[in-house]
């Protein structure tokens, strides 16, 4: 039972950090949305990651992961650096699907979820001491959960697609 609420925290925590950047763009605006990339093209003349990764999306991911993580009996310092590593999952996404020529913010089924949810959990493994069905458990649970909960959150009017 103790494991299994662990795992919702922990699955908690990486819906913040994935929503953390969704809220702060519809609250800023374009306001502090410099891009991650700074607007730079890879060699195959496409954006490195594209306008939609931003430095404000990754402080603000980084923070509020931090946050909860306190809130729900969890290390802010782990946390910080589930927030940090679901956004390096999230960036290495944007990387591969501008890579295969699809636009920033198009959808990619499976490569829009799984680096974000499931490098946090690489990375935490050891510190966390995760066993690999763990690790595939909340991988699995997160892409299951974000595509249902993504359509939620654009008809409440937080995203911008229904994905």
């Amino acid at each position: 039972m103790e494991e299994w609420w662990f795992a919702s925290r922990l699955l908690l925590l990486l819906a913040v950090a994935n929503t953390t950047p969704i809220l702060a763009t519809r609250l800023l605006g374009h306001r502090l949305s410099a891009p991650l990339d700074g607007g730079y093209l890879f060699l195959d003349g496409r954006p490195l990651l594209g306008p939609s990764k931003t430095w404000r999306g990754l402080i603000t991911a980084v923070c509020c992961t931090a946050l909860a993580a306190g809130l729900l009996a969890i290390s802010p310092v782990i946390g910080a650096i589930m927030g940090a590593a679901a956004m390096l999952g999230d960036a290495l996404s944007s990387f591969a699907k501008r890579r295969l020529g699809i636009a920033s913010s198009g959808r990619a089924i499976g490569i829009d979820q799984i680096p974000e949810a499931l490098l946090p959990l690489l990375v935490m493994y050891t510190t966390l001491a995760l066993t690999p069905i763990e690790v595939i458990a909340i991988t699995c649970a997160f892409f299951l959960l974000e595509i249902p909960l993504a359509r939620l959150s654009f008809k409440a009017g937080l995203r911008e697609r229904p994905y």
